[in-house]
């Protein structure tokens, strides 16, 4: 079967970055892994909420950029709060509109579901 996986290019803070999102999202598992032979992390399968992503210490030639997020689906503004808290600690920044960026340089959008519902209404009041 043929799948479509996010690859995200790390620096050398790939295995942390794997940390913070099994904090965040408790159910998160990593699917496979390979180490250096130092034994730090090389590259990574994770699954989160049922989405695989690979992460990938590749070094410094390549930066992650706001142009690739992923987008994180909640239904309360405390979910909101909660999830943009956990993912912008220790150095990340908040944007606008449920944007942020974590503290490895990921671009995230946490999203309530009522946005949605609430852009597409015809009544715009």
């Amino acid at each position: 079967m043929t799948t479509v996986t996010p690859f995200l290019w790390f620096n050398d803070n790939a295995g942390e970055a794997i940390e913070r999102y099994q904090k965040v999202f408790p159910d998160t598992e990593v699917v496979d892994e390979s180490r250096m032979p130092d034994g730090k992390l090389f590259i990574a399968t994770i699954r989160i909420k049922g989405q695989e992503l690979v992460l990938m210490n590749g070094g410094p030639a390549h930066q992650l950029t706001e142009a690739f997020s992923l987008s994180v689906g909640v239904e309360t503004q405390q979910e909101v709060d909660e999830i943009s808290d956990a993912l912008i600690a220790g150095g990340g920044q908040q944007g606008n509109c449920g944007w942020l960026i974590d503290a490895f340089g990921l671009s995230w959008q946490v999203v309530p579901s009522l946005l949605g519902r609430l852009l597409g209404d015809p009544d715009r009041d």
